[in-house]
């Protein structure tokens, strides 16, 4: 009875708190997505708009995970393979650490101290993860040499799909 009940309750779990493909997917971002303030290592406040600045003219993956997140760290091979795959890409990396001491610790940990990496410190909620649908992690968006969206929704980084959005605009 009770490993019934254990799958009841699996299931159940599954169905609130699983990823689900936006019905809109959307190819530029709105002026308060734009406005988020992130901090990095530092601590220094940035916001979205800076950092697709910063990449304006290249090709750049948004790569969100978390320490914690069991699914980031399973894709973590794949996602270094996919960046080693594409020297002439921009990675940038938002993290939804829990709170600046998790972020650091998870920067140490599994060796993202080299990467250009951004915290939420607001959180999971905040105007640009609500507007780009986040509703699970890991989740990659490719944004093009304009700062537009290419590729709105990838959930693993072999999603044949950011490979071919990215020979695409590479062309």
């Amino acid at each position: 009875m009770k490993r019934i009940l254990v799958y009841i309750l699996l299931f159940v779990f599954q169905l609130g708190f699983s990823q689900e493909v936006p019905k809109v997917l959307k190819t530029k971002f709105s002026k308060e997505a734009l406005a988020q303030k992130l901090q990095d290592e530092n601590g220094k406040e940035t916001s979205i708009k800076d950092i697709l600045h910063q990449h304006k003219g290249k090709v750049l993956i948004l790569d969100f995970w978390a320490g914690w997140c069991r699914d980031c760290l399973k894709a973590f091979p794949k996602a270094k393979e996919l960046e080693a795959n594409n020297p002439n890409i921009d990675f940038v990396f938002l993290s939804l650490e829990r709170s600046k001491e998790g972020f650091d610790k998870s920067l140490e940990k599994h060796g993202m101290t080299d990467k250009e990496n951004y915290w939420f410190a607001s959180g999971w909620k905040n105007d640009f993860n609500n507007y780009v649908d986040l509703n699970w992690i890991p989740r990659y968006i490719v944004v093009d040499q304009e700062s537009d969206i290419a590729k709105y929704y990838a959930i693993s980084p072999e999603d044949p799909e950011i490979q071919s959005t990215i020979d695409k605009l590479t062309k």
